[in-house]
């Protein structure tokens, strides 16, 4: 009972730093998205294949996530967008202070889009909300289509799928037509993609989309 009070605690803390920087985002009128996933679903290429569309129309700044390295950050830099690294040393997600904390380091900067890629994990970045406008969850079709209904979390509480990777479909055994099929079962919402970044498929009705949300 203790171990679920301290959980509560940490996780309504949490939602006020949110809040916080979700009032921040508005104001600056900053429209923000969180990209989860599980690690090696093609989050960082997805970001790479979108800035190469919109990265001059729209002012975009990004925050990374990651366990260890900073290496992502480096190839998102190299198309240059403002980008702050946080290295969570082993936390398998991010939280709303850390997002504020790094925030400040571009805060002076006009961002129209703001893009923050979480820590790769299907699982307890569902928990955290970080002030996005929407949480984003990416699968590759190499995760197979029952992962909707094996993490249910992140897909409740996420507003997009990006369904990424389909140029593997002819090797992998994966249906996207169940994995959409799936996903909707837990959130009729969703708002699906289906995306490559080798083939770039998608990739424009994806940017399409970025660029609509934004004021």
């Amino acid at each position: 009972m203790s171990i679920i009070t301290i959980e509560r605690k940490i996780l309504e803390k949490n939602d006020l730093i949110a809040e916080e920087n979700r009032k921040k985002f508005k104001e600056k009128n900053i429209f923000t998205l969180n990209l989860v996933s599980s690690p090696g679903s093609g989050k960082t290429s997805l970001i790479e294949k979108s800035l190469e569309i919109i990265n001059k129309e729209i002012k975009i700044s990004v925050i990374e996530g990651d366990v260890q390295t900073g290496l992502d950050a480096e190839r998102v830099g190299k198309y240059g967008v403002p980008v702050v690294q946080i290295v969570t040393n082993g936390a398998c997600h991010l939280e709303a202070a850390l997002v504020r904390d790094a925030f400040r380091a571009i805060e002076a900067l006009d961002t129209q889009l703001l893009i923050i890629e979480n820590v790769g994990n299907l699982v307890c970045p569902a928990g955290y909300d970080l002030g996005e406008n929407m949480k984003v969850v990416i699968l590759s079709v190499a995760e197979g289509d029952d992962k909707p209904l094996k993490y249910p979390a992140m897909f409740r509480k996420a507003s997009v799928l990006v369904i990424n990777k389909i140029d593997l479909l002819p090797y992998v055994n994966c249906s996207p037509e169940a994995l959409a099929e799936n996903a909707l079962s837990i959130n009729p919402e969703l708002k699906i993609f289906k995306t490559s970044c080798t083939s770039t498929e998608g990739i424009k009705e994806w940017c399409r989309w970025i660029a609509s949300n934004i004021n």
